[in-house]
């Protein structure tokens, strides 16, 4: 299938040719034709997977049926840089039409976007913290909103924004299209969107929280202590030409770009705390070549849509193995290959057993210098099956004192 076979419109098809694509894919194939026909749709669909051409091509196209100047579109994302990825779809594929757009979001003055506001747009993309404290201003109405689109709902609602999605949504007219769009279908996403959405088409391109079967999955079993050297290690091989390293905390985030920066070896940290002049920057230089290596917490991360991710690295392993799924989708973008190292310590085990569960794979332990007996006896306990129960008695496995392994009856 072509793009031109889904019926979009001259200028449509010209803006996604001068964007080099030529076959859509298949969030697209199967979203684009439901969704100019006005149907509300919930599309479940992995990073990378084209999920935001799926919805902005098919509104710009409803758009076009006629051309009052007044805010029609309204794009809820959780993240900075997802709002400005969204903004900048907009701008690439309705570069041939009428349509003004603005991107808001919080961490900057409010000055230019209210102006921007004001001077009269089509579309809004923005966080719902931002939004909602325009709202309540009396800076922005959504009283003329014929298309909602939550952009990776299951995220907003891991980051606490449901109240402020629910006020939103509440000053919305009845009458619209509604897409929910979003990696994982968790239970709270699936009870906001059966009370928002009027019998929604469900797309699903791929089985919820299956991994891209072009990265190849790797752990190193490896004391905390000896994660940063094993890191640098690992960075000092040519194939890793751009590597993006995942954080749990913006502290781990900082510490490790600057022990990376410290060892010649060009790093930036993305997180929550940094300005958005400075995140927007250091993601240009990632994006550029600039920087070989970007590390970033989870939230700071939703955002970054890059397509030669050479590897990507779980310096620490999430909490709640959907993340895992959603870090590692980042590389094997736009029909590539690419390679995930998760590191895995003692304590965090636990996690690795959830995220195997999760993807129905055994994911490969690799060796490494750093490869202590404490380290050993952790990937054994990870690897060990579940204890055999007979005869009202159970074979157990535990440490000698020495910290070797054996089995006892």
């Amino acid at each position: 299938m072509s793009f031109q076979q889904l019926n979009l419109i001259e200028p449509l098809q010209r803006a996604v040719a001068q964007q080099g694509y030529t076959t859509p894919t298949p969030i697209q194939s199967k979203s684009i034709p439901d969704l100019l026909a006005g149907k509300d749709l919930i599309g479940i669909a992995q990073t990378g997977t084209g999920k935001t051409a799926a919805f902005v091509l098919p509104i710009l196209q409803r758009m076009t049926e006629r051309y009052p100047r007044t805010l029609r579109t309204l794009v809820l994302a959780p993240t900075r840089e997802l709002a400005a990825q969204i903004g900048d779809s907009f701008a690439a594929y309705g570069q041939f039409l009428k349509f003004k757009h603005t991107v808001i979001f919080g961490g900057v003055g409010q000055g230019p976007q209210v102006n921007a506001l004001s001077r009269g747009v089509d579309i809004v993309i923005a966080t719902p913290g931002r939004l909602l404290d325009l709202m309540n201003q009396g800076r922005v109405s959504l009283k003329d909103i014929e298309f909602l689109v939550l952009d990776e709902a299951d995220r907003m609602l891991d980051m606490g924004f449901i109240h402020d999605i629910k006020k939103i949504i509440s000053r919305l007219p009845q009458k619209r299209q509604s897409l929910f769009f979003s990696a994982t279908m968790p239970a709270q996403v699936s009870q906001l969107a059966h009370q928002l959405l009027r019998n929604p088409v469900r797309v699903e391109v791929a089985p919820q929280a299956t991994t891209v079967e072009r990265i190849k999955q790797c752990v190193f079993f490896v004391d905390s202590a000896a994660k940063e050297k094993l890191l640098l290690d690992l960075l000092l091989q040519k194939h890793l030409t751009r590597v993006l390293i995942f954080t749990r905390t913006k502290h781990r985030a900082n510490k490790v770009a600057t022990y990376l920066s410290s060892h010649h070896i060009r790093t930036d940290a993305i997180h929550g705390n940094k300005s958005q002049g400075a995140r927007t920057q250091a993601l240009q230089n990632f994006k550029l070549g600039r920087t070989k290596v970007l590390v970033a917490t989870d939230i700071a991360a939703r955002g970054i849509d890059i397509d030669d991710i050479s590897h990507v690295i779980n310096f620490e392993l999430p909490n709640t193995p959907e993340i895992y799924v959603h870090r590692i989708g980042r590389t094997a973008r736009a029909g590539a290959e690419g390679t995930a190292y998760s590191f895995c310590a003692a304590d965090e085990r636990d996690f690795l057993r959830d995220i195997e569960r999760l993807i129905r794979l055994k994911i490969e332990v690799m060796p490494h210098r750093y490869h202590s007996e404490h380290a050993q006896y952790a990937a054994g306990m990870a690897a060990r099956p579940p204890p055999i129960h007979y005869r009202g008695r159970s074979r157990s496995f535990r440490p000698r004192q020495q910290g070797r392994p054996h089995f006892r009856r």
